[in-house]
């Protein structure tokens, strides 16, 4: 039975000669089992073995246990007091699950019951593999770099593939469920693959630089809304965010340069978590209502073709329809013609026939000019209304 972990073997001696451990402990592997080549009914011995000491230091196990300290084992820790020699093995930051099984084997190897039934392993050196602290950083700045026939390490917690010549997210990277920080940028990925989302730990997600068109809403649907505070966007084609975007609550940098936005989310302002934006050089022409609720520190808009806003005032002409007397005045002011050969005279060039322009002795006079105060050379006709 094996155990990876980080160990430190503290002497109880140490205090009496004014000294004390160094209070951190290494990577190491564990195992319970016995020597190889011994017989089944053996002793059985726990060894550790570091990168220092891959051969390891074994510990008799049988009626050589003082106490068990398990009081934080929950969060992968706990201490072995062995009583010969007189040191405390103490364990962190091992899985839990696998640390209670592991110390139940301990405990009944202890007790020296049943031990044909124990999960025992054979004390053999370790690999340099199963010593060596985790990768946790991992950065790829070429194609000729990109691992193609291995996998990436499971305890990646960043990884950086720039410049390499990507059209899709590697499956492979969606297996890494530690990753915290991913960084794709400067490659040509054209879509997001849904199962991004599945990566639970992950804060930070930069794809600047790639050929993408649009973010799709399933991601923000997914565990990214409650891990996701880091995303870059900029230099790329998207043309417009969906709407559940304002479902990634915890973000608090968003970068969006250089795309072709021609709008915002209107509901941006349920970012409550968003301090830094920058959307500088896209084809914003207003921004959203919602934008006045955002808390921002920093914020960069250069470069768009907002609008001047105008002032929505309407324009409402009332129209009180006319009289029909008023409607055939304004059409006599508009339609009437003056002659100048004939003095004071006017006629109507619209009602008059042709020949009656032509020969003005023919019309017949107006009746009784004088009872209206007009003097008897002011002369005009009456056009007869058809009966």
């Amino acid at each position: 039975m094996r155990l990876q972990c980080e160990v430190e073997v503290v002497s109880r001696l140490l205090p009496t000669c004014g000294l004390r451990g160094r209070g951190r402990g290494t990577r190491a592997l564990l195992s319970l089992g016995r020597p190889p080549g011994r017989a089944q009914g053996g002793g059985v011995y726990l060894m550790v073995c570091t990168a220092r000491d891959r051969v390891g230091a074994r510990y008799k196990v049988q009626e050589n246990i003082e106490r068990f300290f398990t009081r934080f084992v929950e969060e992968g820790k706990a201490t072995v007091r062995l009583r010969e020699p007189a040191v405390d093995v103490c364990l962190s930051k091992a899985n839990a699950s696998n640390l209670k099984n592991f110390l139940s084997a301990v405990r009944l190897a202890h007790q020296g019951t049943n031990t044909e039934a124990l999960p025992l392993s054979t004390l053999v050196p370790a690999k340099t593999s199963e010593v060596e602290k985790p990768k946790t950083k991992m950065i790829i700045t070429s194609r000729r770099d990109y691992p193609l026939t291995k996998n990436f390490p499971y305890s990646l917690e960043h990884l950086q593939a720039s410049y390499c010549k990507l059209a899709r997210i590697d499956m492979r990277v969606l297996c890494l469920k530690k990753l915290r920080k991913l960084d794709l940028s400067h490659n040509h990925i054209k879509q997001l693959p849904a199962t991004i989302g599945d990566l639970t730990c992950l804060q930070e997600l930069i794809l600047h630089n790639n050929h993408l068109e649009s973010f799709s809403g399933s991601l923000c649907n997914s565990t990214l809304q409650k891990s996701l505070q880091f995303l870059d966007l900029s230099q790329n084609k998207i043309k417009a965010l969906p709407i559940q975007f304002c479902q990634l609550q915890e973000l608090v940098n968003l970068k969006l340069d250089d795309n072709e936005l021609i709008r915002l989310p209107f509901k941006i302002g349920q970012l409550d978590h968003l301090r830094f934006l920058s959307a500088a050089r896209n084809k914003l022409p207003f921004l959203p209502s919602d934008f006045r609720k955002l808390c921002l520190e920093s914020l960069d808009l250069f470069g768009n073709p907002f609008e001047q806003p105008s002032l929505l005032v309407p324009n409402i002409q009332l129209q009180i329809p006319l009289t029909l007397l008023e409607c055939a005045a304004r059409a006599t002011i508009n339609y009437r013609e003056y002659n100048p050969s004939a003095s004071d005279r006017f006629w109507c060039s619209v009602t008059l026939p042709e020949c009656l322009r032509h020969n003005p002795s023919s019309w017949p006079p107006c009746r009784s000019l004088e009872e209206n105060g007009t003097t008897q050379d002011k002369k005009g006709f009456l056009l007869q209304e058809s009966q």
